[in-house]
């Protein structure tokens, strides 16, 4: 019997920088999931791979748990992972790096504890206690999580408009959107929207509503822009 699961946890003590705590396994055959684009960065453990940092992807990807295995993640809210991880979210865009190549013996040792730790609840602790001792003198930048707050809520938002809310010139405020989440605000708006009308249309509403609420010209748009940073059509995710 081939059982496949995927739950989210709060992630305790961690809520101003984490969105959740994720866990994947797999039953007899392995699990194969479509990683949509969200503007997140992840920590990523698993027993094939060890501990990872995955970085803003600007399309979808396919990630695969093996067989009777399984892995776990913090994901971090866009624009949140780079001042814990000590690196500009642009350089890790599309791609996964070695916990030990980005924090050296730190990286190894959390890795090692990871691996020791028998149960998913020990390892999710571990890797949130860890985060947490990097929390203190660090702060999200507030500009790019304004922008993320605004993107994420607004069907439209121009960047002349949100460099004026926010007192700050275009090209200063697309620097910093891309520094901190690995990409300029405008593929940033296209992915939060995206999101945005993904989970209302899996919430059951339908994709032309959806795609409306959302902010999109219409459903074919919806439909294109979908096909285009995720694969798929909406009506095949929400299928899946």
């Amino acid at each position: 019997m081939n059982v496949s699961s995927y739950i989210e946890h709060r992630p305790a003590g961690l809520e101003r920088w984490a969105e959740c705590v994720w866990e994947r396994s797999a039953g007899a055959r392995p699990d194969v999931a479509r990683v949509i684009p969200d503007g997140c960065m992840d920590v990523v453990f698993s027993e094939a791979r060890g501990l990872t940092v995955v970085g803003p992807n600007t399309t979808a990807f396919l990630a695969g748990v093996p067989a009777r295995s399984s892995a776990l993640g913090v994901r971090m809210h866009p624009g949140c992972g780079p001042p814990l991880f000590g690196v500009e979210a642009e350089s890790l865009r599309d791609g996964a790096t070695q916990a030990a190549e980005l924090w050296g013996d730190a990286g190894r040792r959390l890795e090692d504890l990871v691996y020791q730790a028998a149960r998913p609840g020990a390892r999710r602790a571990l890797i949130l206690r860890w985060l947490g001792t990097r929390t203190p003198g660090r702060a999200p930048d507030p500009i790019v999580r304004a922008i993320v707050h605004r993107l994420a809520s607004r069907a439209e938002a121009s960047l002349p408009a949100l460099g004026g809310e926010l007192g700050i010139g275009e090209r200063q405020l697309r620097r910093r959107v891309v520094s901190q989440v690995g990409y300029g605000p405008k593929r940033l708006a296209r992915v939060l929207r995206l999101r945005r009308a993904l989970a209302d249309a899996r919430a059951g509403i339908g994709l032309a509503e959806a795609a409306f609420v959302a902010g999109y010209a219409d459903q074919s748009h919806f439909t294109h822009d979908c096909t285009e940073l995720a694969g798929l059509p909406p009506s095949a995710l929400v299928r899946s």
